[in-house]
C-alpha cells in the first residue's frame, strides 16, 4: 500500500496521468465521439448512414467513386512525387553537377508553401471557360485548352506532386548523404558500372525513404482537399475528402461522419502495410568508420541532367509563385494585354472593381483574418509544443511501459487521421448537444483544440529529440541536489533544449498557418482564417484576391521555415 501510494504521489505519475487525460481528451475523444454518432440508438444498421456510403444505391456516388478517384489522385502522387524526388535527391547529394546546392536549397520550398498554391496557379495558367468565370491566362491568349487539362484527376494530380515532391526529395537525400562513399568505392574498384552500383548498393540502401516518401505522398494525396476542391470541384470530379466535405457543410453529418471514419481507415492500413514491408529486414550502411560522401562523376549527360533538375525546380518552384505575384497586378482576371495594377493590394473600395472589395492591405476582413490567424497559429505552437513536451519527458522519465507505451501510441496517431476527418471528429465531439464536453463549435477554441492535436506528432518527436540531447547526468545532479520536477524541467531541461524546441514550435506555426483542410469544417464567418478566406475567393472568381492572401502566406511560411532551421541548427545534406 506504501509502494502504490508512493507511486501516486510521484511528480512523473502524477504528469503521465495528466498528459494521458489531455491525449485523451483530444485524440482518443474525437474518434470515439465520431464513432459513436454513427452507430444508430436501436443497433439496427440496415437504414443507417453505414448502409448508404457501403450498400445502397446512393453508395456509388456518396463513397465508391470519389474513393476509386481518391485512390486513382493518391497513388499517381505517391509514384511520381517518390521518383521526382529520388532523382532530384541523386543530382544534389551525389552526382557532380553545378549549382548542386542552389538545386537543394529551392527543392525545399514547396512544402513550405500551402497546397493550394500551386493549384491556385495552375487555374491561373489553364483555366478554360467549361465553368463559366475568367479563363486563365492561356485561354485569354486564344489557345484551346482541353478540359482534361484544366479540370479533373491530371490537374489535381500534377499540382500535388508539385507540392509533395519536395517532401520526398528531403527525406531520400537525408538518406542518401548517409551512404558512405567507401561502399561505393569498393563497388567501382570491382569494376561494376555506375548502373551496377545504382541499382546493387545505393538503391536498396535508400529502400526505405523511398518507402517513406511514397507512404507520406500517398497519405498526404488521398486526404488533400483544396486541389481537389478548387480543380475537381467544378466538374464534379469528387475525391473523399471533398464528398466529406460536402455532406458536413450541406448538414448531413451523420453520412459526412461515416466517410470521414473511412477516409481514417484507408490512411491508416496504407500506412500500416507500407511499414510492414520493411519490417525486420536491414538496411544498415554504416560501418562504424567514416568515410566521406563520394561523388559520381556524370559525364557527357552533366547538361542533360543538371538542365532537367533545372526545369524541374522552375516549373515546381519558381514558375508557380511568378504566375501567382504577376496575377495580383493584371486589372483583369489572368490577362496581361489590359495593363497592370495595385489595386488589388492597397486599393480603397470601389464599386466597378471587384464589387467594390477593397485591395488586401485595405480590407478589414482580410486584416482580422491575417489576425486570427496568426493568434490561431501561435496558440497551437505553444500548445502542442508543450503538451509535447511533457509527454517526451515523461517518457524520458517514467519506468512504466503502459504509460509509456500509450503516450507514445496516443501522440502517434493523429498523424493517421487526414485533416478534415479531424475537423469532423471535433464537430462529433464539441459540436454536438450529446456530448459531455461544452459545445465549441463556431468559436476560436475549437480550432485551436484541433490544430494542437494534428501537430502532436510533430510535436512530441521534435521536443523528445530535443530532450535527447541533455544529457541524464545533469537531472541526476539536479536530483540529488534536492531540485523538484518543476525546478529541473524550468531551470535545466527547457533552457539547454529551447533552440531545438523553438524551432519546432515555429514549424508548428507554419504546418497550422498554410493548412486548410484542417479548419475548413470549422471555421465560420465570425473567426475567418486567411487560408479559409483564399479558398472562398478562388470559389468566388477573385483571382486577384485570392492569389495576394496566398502570397501572403506563402511568405510567412517559407521565412518562418527558414528561422526554424536555423535556430534548430539543421543542416541539410548537400551542405555537410
Amino acid at each position: 500500500m506504501h509502494t502504490l501510494t508512493r507511486r501516486i504521489k510521484n511528480p512523473v505519475t502524477l504528469l503521465g496521468l495528466v498528459v494521458l487525460i489531455l491525449l485523451g481528451i483530444l485524440v482518443a475523444g474525437p474518434l470515439a465521439s465520431l464513432v459513436a454518432s454513427t452507430i444508430p440508438a436501436d443497433g439496427d444498421f440496415t437504414d443507417s448512414a453505414w448502409r448508404d456510403a457501403l450498400a445502397s444505391p446512393m453508395s456509388e456516388n456518396l463513397f465508391w467513386t470519389p474513393l476509386g478517384n481518391s485512390l486513382l489522385v493518391a497513388v499517381a502522387t505517391a509514384v511520381l512525387s517518390t521518383a521526382l524526388g529520388a532523382f532530384l535527391a541523386w543530382v544534389v547529394v551525389l552526382s557532380n553537377a553545378p549549382f548542386r546546392k542552389l538545386i537543394g536549397l529551392l527543392a525545399t520550398i514547396p512544402f513550405a508553401l500551402p497546397s493550394f498554391a500551386i493549384a491556385l496557379a495552375w487555374s491561373s495558367v489553364f483555366r478554360n471557360d467549361r465553368v463559366g468565370g475568367s479563363p486563365g491566362i492561356l485561354a485569354g491568349m486564344g489557345l484551346d485548352v482541353p478540359d482534361w487539362l484544366a479540370w479533373g484527376a491530371v490537374p489535381v494530380t500534377l499540382t500535388l506532386v508539385a507540392h509533395y515532391f519536395s517532401l520526398s526529395f528531403i527525406i531520400i537525400a537525408s538518406a542518401l548523404a548517409g551512404l558512405g562513399g567507401d561502399l561505393l568505392s569498393a563497388a567501382q574498384l570491382t569494376g561494376a558500372s555506375k548502373l551496377r552500383v545504382a541499382t546493387s548498393i545505393a538503391l536498396p540502401t535508400v529502400a526505405p525513404a523511398l518507402l517513406s516518401g511514397f507512404l507520406l505522398a500517398f497519405a498526404e494525396g488521398v486526404s488533400n482537399f483544396a486541389a481537389p476542391a478548387l480543380l475537381g470541384l467544378p466538374v464534379r470530379f469528387q475525391t473523399l475528402s471533398t464528398r466529406l466535405y460536402g455532406s458536413i457543410s450541406t448538414g448531413d453529418l451523420e453520412r459526412g461522419y461515416v466517410l470521414a471514419i473511412l477516409l481514417v481507415v484507408v490512411a491508416a492500413v496504407i500506412l500500416y502495410l507500407g511499414n510492414r514491408t520493411t519490417g525486420g529486414r536491414s538496411f544498415a550502411v554504416v560501418t562504424g568508420k567514416a568515410s566521406r560522401r563520394q561523388t559520381i562523376p556524370l559525364g557527357k549527360a552533366k547538361g542533360v541532367v543538371t538542365a532537367l533538375a533545372g526545369l524541374l525546380i522552375f516549373v515546381t518552384t519558381v514558375l508557380p509563385l511568378v504566375v501567382l505575384t504577376l496575377t495580383t497586378f493584371s486589372r483583369r482576371s489572368n490577362r496581361f494585354d489590359d495593363g497592370f495594377t495595385l489595386h488589388y493590394w492597397f486599393g480603397e473600395s470601389d464599386p466597378s472593381i471587384t464589387h467594390g472589395m477593397a485591395g488586401v492591405f485595405r480590407n478589414d476582413q482580410l486584416i482580422q483574418a491575417t489576425g486570427t490567424t496568426i493568434g490561431y497559429g501561435i496558440a497551437v505552437a505553444i500548445g502542442a509544443v508543450l503538451l509535447g513536451l511533457l509527454a517526451a519527458y515523461v517518457i524520458r522519465r517514467s519506468k512504466s511501459k503502459v504509460v509509456n507505451g500509450t503516450i507514445s501510441f496516443l501522440s502517434y496517431v493523429p498523424f493517421l487521421i487526414p485533416g478534415i476527418a479531424m475537423g469532423a471528429a471535433f464537430i462529433a465531439l464539441f459540436g454536438s448537444a450529446s456530448s459531455p464536453l461544452p459545445n465549441l463549435y463556431g468559436t476560436f477554441w475549437i480550432l485551436v483544440l484541433a490544430g494542437i492535436t494534428a501537430s502532436i506528432p510533430f510535436a512530441f518527436q521534435t521536443s523528445k529529440s530535443a530532450l535527447g540531447q541533455v544529457s541524464h547526468e545533469l537531472e541526476e545532479a539536479a536530483v540529488l541536489a534536492g531540485a523538484s520536477t518543476r525546478r529541473r524541467i524550468g531551470s535545466i531541461l527547457a533552457p539547454l533544449s529551447a533552440r531545438g524546441i523553438t524551432g519546432g514550435a515555429m514549424l508548428v506555426f507554419v504546418t497550422t498557418v498554410r493548412d486548410l483542410s484542417l479548419v475548413v469544417l470549422l471555421v465560420t464567418p465570425a473567426i475567418p482564417l486567411l487560408a479559409v478566406e483564399t479558398f472562398r475567393y478562388a470559389e468566388e472568381g477573385f483571382t486577384q484576391h485570392a492569389n495576394a492572401i496566398t502570397l501572403i502566406i506563402a511568405l510567412i511560411s517559407v521565412i518562418v521555415t527558414i528561422l526554424a532551421r536555423k535556430l534548430q541548427g539543421q543542416q541539410q545534406p548537400w551542405a555537410q
